[in-house]
């Protein structure tokens, strides 16, 4: 399936998933999801020298309780002389928006944003650290249930609803990940080196808008757990790219 019609897919299940989960209905089987207080979003480059300390960071806060980390691999350093492998326009494009969100006049590497709400150097250890640490001290992502499983065929997500946001409108990302990819670079300013990236994204899509009512989907599983992801996130985010009320990850 061409990406267009994978999003025409989400877009029409979407439009049918304003639906209450049937009382009765069997819990599928397959393993349910973890739910983090804080997401951490690192956009990093292989082509920036100053991103090799957040990469390593990433993988410390990928290992904490209550945190989920996602690498995104952005392409603004291509043109130095090594063109990122695991770079995608529409990474390049998350971050872009949510400088526009955050009231950042420009984008850089390495970055981290945090429940979609705050933004840090990615190789600032200490704030890093520190900002995630008062997220965690307090409601952080969790102010909306939200559940993701998976069966043979499905994924599902299911969200509460929420009638402390009702009216409110947040959309529903679906991000496909690869827990670890190794990078021998050859050229540009990290040449001779090879990286290791933590829970790499390798996908985003918006699987649907949500607006404070109970919502389930059931979204084909061959078509969004593709072979270069074994694992998949699911977060609610306010308007596109605003604060992150929910998210789940398996």
């Amino acid at each position: 399936m061409t990406r267009r019609r994978l999003l025409l897919a989400l877009a029409a299940a979407g439009g049918a998933a304003a639906l209450r989960p049937r009382a009765g209905r069997t819990a599928p089987e397959g393993m349910a999801s973890r739910r983090p207080k804080v997401v951490v979003e690192l956009f990093t480059s292989q082509g920036c020298n100053a991103c090799p300390p957040a990469d390593a960071l990433m993988k410390e806060l990928c290992q904490r309780h209550g945190v989920l980390g996602i690498s995104y691999n952005i392409d603004i350093w291509d043109y130095l002389g090594w063109r990122d492998t695991l770079a995608r326009p529409e990474f390049t494009r998350r971050q872009r928006m949510y400088a526009k969100a955050l009231g950042a006049t420009r984008v850089y590497t390495p970055q981290m944003i945090i429940n979609g709400r705050r933004q840090v150097v990615g190789n600032a250890r200490e704030k890093v650290l520190a900002a995630v640490a008062e997220e965690t001290r307090g409601e952080g992502c969790q102010r909306v249930p939200l559940t993701l499983r998976h069966t043979r065929q499905a994924l599902e997500i299911e969200i509460g609803e929420t009638p402390a946001l009702a009216g409110r409108e947040a959309t529903l990302w679906l991000v496909t990940m690869r827990g670890k990819v190794a990078v021998k670079i050859a050229r540009g300013e990290n040449r001779g080196r090879e990286i290791t990236y933590h829970h790499v994204a390798r996908r985003i899509v918006p699987a649907g808008m949500w607006h404070g009512k109970a919502m389930r989907l059931s979204l084909p599983r061959e078509e969004i757990m593709t072979r270069q992801a074994d694992m998949c996130a699911a977060l609610l985010q306010l308007d596109t790219h605003g604060p992150i009320i929910a998210a789940a990850a398996l």
